[in-house]
């Protein structure tokens, strides 16, 4: 290509650049705010008819009809060919391409200034924030719910994690069952190791006349990990209804929302030993002071509460101390609903932001595969007009 025509794309390339920064810079000082998110909201996509699309159309039209002009007029007298027009042909790929993603600039506008308000860092301590305190956060009916409140949901602190067993007393029409309790323990140890100590205690427990078949009932799973095997087993009884270093706020496992990239294992005990310390390792305004925190969350993600922290803090208090009493409900009112949904749309916010939603993905493409077909057709035909 001759050093003409290089400038020309060149200065093209600058002028789609300026335009792509303006639409930028539109989305970034129109974005409503973190305030105003709610389940709808989503990086935009091409909807005809508002006034993003409306200027794309116009700012895009006139582009590639200017563009188109003067390529013609100034530079379709070389009659390339081979190489070279193949070098034409994907710079006006290139340039149907820049024309035809503004919006998506616009996106990333949005995005900036997204990020400007809340960080990644900053979100995910909010969440978790949330994930500590979401035994407190249920509505008064959940409490009562065995599915989401059970002693099996327990983590910490030891002798949790609990394994259920329910062993019938009496049978008949009306049978009694008694429900138990056993700590989980594992031992994991190599293959050859654990086959050549499984003979030898065998012999052990014969000799000592222990009942093998009981013991071997305990096994809870056994799992052969490459040359080692791991087997979790059935521990001590545990009597969690009796346990005063235990309450309903212990019962659930429960994450609000986990946090991109780590382990949900992880995070969930995690959650589980740091609301445990701040229920009987930390003084009463510990959990003061993180009620207060959820408060200003609430208010950050501009969510209707009526939460106040040292109330709240009351009536945990008040169900640690009494955990033969139903719970009732606590002061803890606030928009879940509404707080669950703006988690979930920061979640698709951050981690599938969708600048090009799928549903006009297969339009976008074939629109520009058109526009760089019809540019590149005029182009051939005017280089073989003036060249004859």
């Amino acid at each position: 290509m001759t050093e003409n025509i290089k400038r020309y794309f060149i200065k093209s390339f600058i002028v789609l650049a300026v335009i792509h920064l303006a639409y930028f810079s539109y989305g970034y000082f129109t974005f409503k705010g973190l305030k105003n998110i709610n389940i709808y909201t989503e990086f935009y996509r091409f909807k005809f008819y508002d006034d993003v699309s409306i200027s794309h159309f116009f700012v895009s039209g006139l582009f590639l009809l200017i563009f188109l002009i003067f390529l013609i007029r100034n530079h379709s007298r070389e009659n390339y060919k081979g190489g070279n027009l193949f070098k034409v042909a994907i710079c006006l790929l290139l340039i149907s391409f820049l024309t035809f993603s503004f919006f998506i600039s616009y996106s990333f506008g949005m995005n900036a200034k997204l990020k400007t308000e809340l960080s990644e860092n900053d979100f995910n301590n909010d969440k978790k924030l949330l994930n500590v305190l979401n035994p407190f956060l249920y509505g008064y009916t959940s409490y009562s719910s065995e599915k989401l409140f059970n002693y099996e949901n327990i983590l910490y602190p030891k002798p949790y994690p609990v394994i259920k067993k329910e062993d019938t007393i009496v049978t008949g029409e009306y049978p009694i069952t008694e429900t138990s309790y056993y700590s989980i323990d594992t031992i994991k140890a190599l293959t050859s190791t654990f086959d050549k100590t499984t003979h030898k205690a065998d012999s052990i427990f014969d000799i000592l006349g222990f009942d093998k078949e009981e013991l071997y009932k305990r096994v809870i799973s056994k799992t052969v990990i490459g040359d080692s095997t791991e087997i979790v087993f059935k521990g001590i009884q545990v009597h969690p209804e009796h346990d005063n270093d235990i309450c309903i706020f212990l019962e659930n496992k429960s994450l609000f929302s986990p946090v991109h990239g780590d382990s949900i294992g992880k995070q969930t005990y995690q959650a589980a030993v740091d609301r445990y310390k701040l229920l009987y390792n930390s003084k009463k305004d510990s959990l003061t002071y993180t009620f207060q925190r959820l408060d200003t969350i609430l208010r950050k993600y501009n969510i209707e509460t009526s939460l106040v922290p040292k109330q709240l803090t009351q009536d945990v208090y008040h169900y640690r101390d009494n955990k033969e009493e139903p719970l009732n409900g606590i002061r803890n009112t606030f928009d879940r609903k509404a707080l669950a949904e703006k988690i979930k749309t920061l979640n698709k916010l951050f981690y599938e932001p969708n600048y090009l939603h799928p549903n006009i993905m297969a339009i976008y493409f074939a629109v520009i595969v058109l526009v760089w077909m019809a540019l590149f057709l005029f182009y051939l035909i005017f280089n073989r007009k003036k060249s004859q």
